[in-house]
């Protein structure tokens, strides 16, 4: 029996000083004398994420090793080459593919839980995920990548095929042109590796969850040289919330062709295709929170329909080694997204015996309008193509890492009129859930949008001593942005150019520790709606910049890391002004900015049988200088915590070889319900736990895992998203138990 004491929650200056002392501690502790066999690495590295062997004789920063049998990962979506991330002066996590499949993660919001910096945003069943990075949604279609070109999120994504996801801090106007600024999202596919791969696996939970998945990989032919890697997963989505069940398939192929020595060609394809009910979020009832139900599912009427999602992606990438200095890449990407989406939406309420409409939230007695909405035929198509040019020059005492290219990218989406009436289907309730007529009306025209992009950069990393760089980089970027609805409606058109500088001064100050400052932007955009009730209607306001600061400690010791970040984001808003309920009685203006100041902690460490790993981070938010609605300055946005925790430590059992048990605990703190902070939700903690046994089957090397997340069974609501102008809660999942086998063949 485990026994839990609550204690007075401690303020929040002296929980980050504990937490700092905890850091400082375990980045200093030596290892154990006498260590017992090693626990598998919680982020162990992958081939591709090998960092290239370091270029003493260029000048370039000593090498530190983290450990003594992983080289330290990179960040392929950095911008600035292939320098090991624990040696770059940017707030990031990598995920790789092992520590996905340990999480039994299979969607973008499975993510969360692997770095304090991310939590959810609006993340429903039988939908497409968003995700939160220092406080900041990140924009579905501009925050993503996959290799380093731009994907849409709006689909349903696998990780299956994926090497490791990136998770690229703070403003990128670097890397990405227009971007949200909490961060960026990198799919890395995997590759053809040296060596043969075949693994096949399988797991199940409790609630009747199947999944099966195939990694094949091998090279052939005169001297190896063509290679390939298949992975096929099929996956029977079984819910704990009733009605919610569904399908998922997956299968991408990804080969290359070592065409002569310092010629590499890669191709890859991916399809997929997912197939499940919707589960819209609860919200408030009039003015108190509901029970965190997890088992209430608003979309079961007689007339519900699974939503389908499916993606074709592919790319193909050709790299030539000029010299043993200068390197060119051309690469060129497309993605086809279509969906087919379905909805018993829940909006408002009319309370019939008060006569209150309540436009944000539910009735007080569980009533809410729910509307019959049906959009078929999305079409959503990404491509890009992108040169660049990649060398060491050396000027005097000072080595330059150059790099220089173009992207050109074009979104386009398309669609038809959908059934998102006025008029609601008829009323539901949380508690009775009854059935409503169905009320499909497709009278509410589709915008469609077409936005193209051509963006130069260059960088430059200068190495001054071996202990000194500085990071240099700039981007300029032109954009076109047209849409207008199917009705011919609201059409506007504009063109806008602006330049994304960033900066950063970076210092070893010892073998083991690197310091570093740096700054940099981010631009967003805003244009007014093409209606007459706007004055500049289908005017674009100036590009919206996002400026951001950043310190940083990062050190890395023999089987472990540790990292500290201090950092301050500041993002205009945009606004209408005005009633905006007649003609020319409203106006989209600046209006303010959001200012985002916070540090983040972050470290792992393998000590004899011991292994630990933990983020955190705490997170001042607040709006300023609104002058639409000024009451609002100095409040926290909705749906961001203050604080975020997350841990684990995991244990090998000596006595048993091959068994490890771990446990993982998650912490949010209280978050803003409604923009004006009369409403708080409750912060909440799960803990998880797992016990691994590697083995044989068959004759071939297998890892079993029983995990058990949310063990103890809490209720709570994970997230309160203000979205569309409505609350939304959205229940944490119960007691989920997975049991999963991996095994070679």
């Amino acid at each position: 029996m485990v026994t839990f004491h609550l204690r007075r929650r401690a303020p929040a200056r002296s929980r980050l000083h504990g937490a700092i002392a905890v850091l400082i501690g375990l980045s200093t502790a030596p290892a154990w004398a006498q260590p017992a066999p090693p626990a598998p690495a919680l982020q162990p590295q992958t081939p591709a994420q090998a960092s290239p062997p370091p270029e003493a004789a260029a000048g370039t920063l000593a090498p530190v090793t983290v450990s003594a049998d992983q080289s330290p990962p990179t960040l392929s979506v950095g911008g600035f080459g292939d320098e090991a991330l624990v040696r770059s002066p940017l707030s990031a996590r990598v995920v790789p593919s092992a520590v996905l499949a340990e999480r039994h993660a299979t969607r973008m919001s499975d993510l969360i839980q692997t770095d304090a910096s991310a939590t959810d945003a609006y993340n429903a069943i039988g939908y497409w995920d968003y995700v939160t990075l220092r406080g900041f949604v990140l924009e579905a279609s501009s925050n993503y990548r996959r290799d380093g070109l731009p994907i849409s999120a709006e689909g349903a994504l696998g990780l299956e095929n994926r090497d490791s996801i990136e998770l690229l801090k703070g403003t990128s106007g670097i890397q990405a042109g227009i971007s949200a600024p909490g961060g960026l999202v990198n799919h890395v596919v995997k590759r053809p590796t040296a060596k043969p791969v075949r693994n096949i696996r399988l797991d199940v939970n409790d609630h009747g969850n199947r999944l099966a998945h195939v990694d094949i990989g091998h090279r052939f032919g005169a001297d190896q040289a063509w290679g390939y890697r298949l992975n096929v997963a099929a996956e029977d989505l079984s819910s704990a919330t009733p009605g919610a069940d569904g399908s998922r398939h997956l299968a991408a192929l990804a080969m290359d062709w070592r065409m002569a020595p310092g010629r590499l060609l890669e191709v890859e394809l991916e399809h997929t295709r997912r197939r499940q009910p919707g589960v819209p979020g609860l919200s408030l009832l009039g003015g108190r929170l509901p029970a965190p139900d997890p088992f209430i599912n608003l979309n079961r009427q007689s007339w519900s329909q699974p939503g389908v999602m499916a993606g074709l992606t592919g790319s193909i990438r050709y790299e030539h080694a000029l010299s043993n200095r200068w390197s060119f890449n051309a690469h060129a990407g497309s993605q086809r997204l279509t969906a087919d989406d379905f909805l018993a939406y829940p909006f408002g309420c009319y309370d019939a015996g008060t006569d209150v409409y309540y436009a944000d939230r539910y009735c007080p007695n569980g009533d809410v309008d729910l509307y019959d909405y049906r959009s078929l035929n999305e079409r959503r198509q990404t491509g890009a193509v992108q040169l660049q040019l990649k060398g060491l020059v050396e000027t005097g005492a000072l080595t330059h890492h150059v790099g220089l290219g173009v992207m050109r990218s074009r979104f386009t989406e398309r669609g038809q009129p959908q059934a998102d009436n006025n008029a609601a289907a008829g009323t539901g309730n949380v508690f009775s859930l009854p059935q409503v007529p169905a009320n499909p009306l497709f009278t509410d025209p589709y915008t469609l949008r077409t936005d193209t992009a051509t963006e130069w950069f260059a960088h430059d990393r200068i190495v001054w001593s071996p202990n000194f760089s500085t990071w240099l980089g700039l981007r300029h970027s032109r954009i076109g942005r047209d849409s207008v609805r199917t009705d011919g409606s609201r059409a506007t058109s504009y063109a806008q150019s602006f330049n994304t500088p960033w900066l950063a001064l970076a210092w070893q100050w010892t073998p083991a520790d690197l310091l570093y400052a740096s700054t940099g932007q981010g631009v967003e955009t805003a244009v007014a709606p093409g209606r007459s009730r706007y004055t500049n209607a289908g005017q674009p306001l100036a590009p919206l910049k996002s400026r951001q600061w950043e310190l940083g400690w990062k050190r890395a010791v023999p089987n472990g890391q540790f990292s500290a970040t201090l950092f301050s984001i500041s993002r205009p808003r945009s606004g209408d002004a005005g009633t905006c309920d007649v003609a020319n009685s409203c106006t989209l203006q600046r209006d303010g900015e959001d200012l985002h100041r916070g540090v983040e902690l972050a470290g792992e460490r393998r000590l004899g049988a011991w292994t630990v790993d933990g983020s955190a981070m705490w997170l001042n938010a607040e709006r300023r200088n609104g002058r639409i609605n000024p009451a609002l300055n100095g409040l926290r946005p909705t749906n961001v915590p203050e604080w975020v925790v997350r841990a684990g430590v995991r244990y090998a059992v000596s006595a048993v070889p091959g068994l490890s048990l771990e446990g993982r605990v998650s912490h949010e703190g209280r978050r803003a319900i409604v923009p004006d902070g009369s409403l708080m939700l409750p912060s909440w903690t799960r803990v998880d736990a797992a016990v691994a046994l590697q083995s044989r089957v068959a004759g071939q090397p297998a890892t079993w895992r029983l995990s058990v997340l949310n063990a103890a069974n809490r209720r709570y609501f994970k997230e309160s998203p203000f979205m569309y102008g409505h609350v939304y809660l959205f229940p944490a999942a119960p007691r989920t138990v997975h049991l999963s086998l991996d095994v070679g063949f």
